[in-house]
């Protein structure tokens, strides 16, 4: 017999999993911007419906679809360099938190485990949450590596696969392990197609934010919210996620 999935905002996750840009930080205007320049630094313009391609892609696949669209695949690595350095400053000089991040993520912090599954470089999502007082509400934050991660265990085991980028399931996967949690008990909160992709492959239940897309699935979220200070989820992280119990533990589900 099959259990019902209860409705999103009637459910108590165990774990929050958040993506980063265009979810907690107005980056994605930033990464816009950014491949405008890049772009228009080797003398072309981004061809019609390229952002909406680009969003929530990982920057060296980004580079990848960059030079693909002006059918220049030797200027890969050069496209993927100028992206990422024209974003390094854009996003240095201006961090934005999105509307209701900060009041959401203060909610959620100290009622249960709290990370990052990004698609940004480390330093990029370190900084941006440092610099927005976000960044010691998280335990953790996982991004893609470009090589095998060392193992866990004792000194000689064999190394850990690399973590691959969104829309691969890895990053929330990884996120949901870090925080002890089994991935179908953890919420990812996603604002791009490629992510709400990525938290589903792994097993999590998704919160979309932004604009909901076209098709009756949602695009395989959940759930979603135009923003996350809209009054129904700030309810919710108010009144269905428990705090800490005594003595430092999880309260119980208040089913």
């Amino acid at each position: 017999m099959t259990t019902p999935v209860r409705p999103l905002l009637d459910w108590s996750p165990e774990a929050v999993v958040f993506d980063c840009d265009g979810t907690l930080m107005d980056s994605e205007r930033h990464w816009q911007e950014a491949r405008r320049r890049a772009f228009r630094s080797f003398g072309f313009k981004a061809p019609p419906g390229f952002a909406e391609q680009a969003k929530g892609v990982h920057y060296a696949h980004c580079g990848r679809l960059m030079a693909e669209s002006v059918r220049k695949p030797e200027l890969t690595a050069d496209l993927t360099a100028s992206l990422l350095g024209h974003f390094l400053s854009l996003v240095a000089d201006d961090p934005v938190t999105m509307p209701g991040a900060v009041e959401l993520v203060r909610l959620l912090s100290g009622r249960l485990p709290l990370a990052v599954a990004s698609n940004c470089p480390l330093e990029v999502v370190e900084e941006s949450l440092a610099r927005a007082g976000l960044r010691e509400r998280f335990q953790h934050v996982v991004v893609p590596s470009e090589a095998p991660r060392e193992a866990d265990g004792p000194a000689g085991a064999p190394a850990a696969e690399a973590v691959r980028p969104k829309p691969w399931p890895d990053v929330y996967a990884e996120a949901a392990r870090l925080c002890g949690v089994r991935p179908g008990r953890a919420l990812a909160v996603e604002d791009s197609l490629t992510g709400v992709e990525s938290a589903r492959r792994a097993g999590l239940r998704v919160l979309g934010v932004g604009p909901r897309p076209d098709g009756e699935d949602g695009g395989g979220a959940d759930l979603w919210v135009t923003s996350l200070d809209a009054p129904e989820l700030l309810a919710w992280a108010r009144t269905r996620v428990p705090g800490p119990a005594p003595g430092g533990g999880r309260g119980q589900d208040p089913s």
